[in-house]
């Protein structure tokens, strides 16, 4: 028998009105989403294994839950090199890489530029800590075929307008492009493709370890004799706090790629588009543009995606050009509270303990005929707490029917709250 109640370590149940809250925001963001000309689309929890570590997941695929084969036997378990010899499926980490496998699987059934919302739970092996989960919810857009920068100005339009009717406000996109980060660190001597993704994932590091800790970091991974660490430092600083005027005309700046960013930035006015040449995205498949959105309260980014056009490919044996933004659910949810409308209309019928329930069931059946939502509830001897619960759990009105009631016309409704 198990020895605990509590959900595995890393995940979570929600009570109700937790629950509430979340439905709230998901439907709030497929809302827009759909009126932003996007189809949403389902793929299984599970992908083959072999396409889950096939160097398109970055760091995620060490992440990756794995199932075990069907039919494994003891043998199997001690001559197995590896645990991967020991799966066939494993958990989704991410829902790019089951994006690109879908698309792969039905392009001649789909729109020439596809734009997709995927929805969904993800997993991953994390060490469980505050904000971070082994499940959690992913919602992404994507748009699939499109080579040019209306992909990117799509993806940014529909993504603030599902923060805008959020009420998350205050908000900005910070972007950048793998090109700029390329050509600043050829700038800086780093050429050699693995040296320079060994780089970047540090640099991808600054607003955890710091300019300093950056910097010390590069110099003992590519070698005391390329950088000084102090002289370094002076320059991340300067990075990172380098907007658009200050980058023009840099020296370690790819030209074309800014020029692409400047023409992103006039496309989408109202939107604070904010350059940083520090940005990374530590995944390994960004191509050309990238980008995050940014909150001056949280040291945490609400979200975030980029260009990805050599992924699926992989699949086709073509290029297909790609982008995707990601908004990162679990944190936006917390910022976001049930609107008063979501519990207005929630009504509470309160009753003794020797009412008739065929008389509550006629009487819900009247209330449920000019209410959206109503609760048959039995009262307690501490109403006060009672009704309070109900509050918390999203109910709005309540009213006290007796054992002679026998219809709701006259009985008055009195808010919760």
């Amino acid at each position: 028998m198990a020895t605990t109640v509590t959900a595995p370590r890393g995940m979570r149940d929600f009570l109700p009105a937790d629950k509430a809250r979340r439905e709230h925001v998901l439907g709030v963001i497929r809302g827009v989403y759909a009126r932003h000309g996007f189809d949403e689309i389902e793929t299984p929890v599970v992908e083959d294994s072999a396409r889950l570590h096939s160097g398109l997941g970055g760091d995620n695929e060490k992440l990756a839950f794995g199932v075990l084969r069907r039919g494994l036997t003891t043998e199997d378990l001690h001559t197995a090199e590896a645990p991967l010899d020991l799966v066939d499926l494993g958990l989704r980490f991410d829902l790019t890489v089951p994006l690109a496998r879908f698309y792969a699987s039905h392009r001649a059934e789909l729109p020439t530029v596809f734009r997709a919302v995927q929805i969904a739970p993800v997993w991953r092996a994390e060490r469980p800590q505050k904000g971070r989960y082994r499940q959690f919810v992913q919602c992404d857009i994507d748009v699939l075929g499109e080579p040019g920068q209306l992909a990117e100005i799509e993806l940014i339009r529909a993504t603030t307008a599902a923060l805008d009717e959020l009420g998350v406000t205050g908000t900005s996109i910070r972007i950048n492009d793998r090109r700029v980060l390329t050509a600043m660190l050829a700038s800086w001597g780093v050429t050699d493709p693995g040296a320079a993704e060994r780089a970047l994932i540090t640099i991808d590091k600054l607003d955890k370890i710091g300019a300093n800790g950056v910097a010390v970091e590069l110099s003992e991974m590519l070698g005391q004799d390329l950088f000084d660490t102090a002289e370094l430092t002076l320059t991340i600083e300067e990075l990172a706090h380098a907007d658009w005027d200050t980058a023009a005309g840099a020296d370690w700046l790819d030209v074309e790629a800014f020029d692409d960013l400047l023409r992103l930035r006039a496309a989408l006015p109202g939107v604070d588009l904010r350059f940083d040449p520090t940005l990374v995205r530590g995944m390994g498949y960004y191509t050309g543009t990238i980008f995050e959105v940014a909150h001056p309260d949280f040291g945490y980014s609400l979200g975030g995606g980029g260009r990805y056009d050599g992924m699926i490919g992989r699949f086709l044996g073509q290029d297909v050009p790609a982008v995707g933004f990601s908004l990162g659910f679990e944190r936006l949810v917390d910022l976001v509270d049930l609107p008063e409308s979501a519990t207005s209309d929630a009504v509470v019928l309160l009753y003794d303990k020797d009412a008739d329930p065929v008389r509550l069931a006629a009487l819900k059946g009247e209330a449920l005929g000019s209410h959206q939502r109503v609760r048959l509830e039995r009262r307690t001897k501490n109403t006060k707490n009672q009704l309070a619960g109900l509050a918390a759990q999203g109910f709005g009105a309540f009213a006290s029917v007796g054992a002679d009631t026998t219809t709701l016309q006259g009985v008055e409704f009195r808010p919760l709250a």
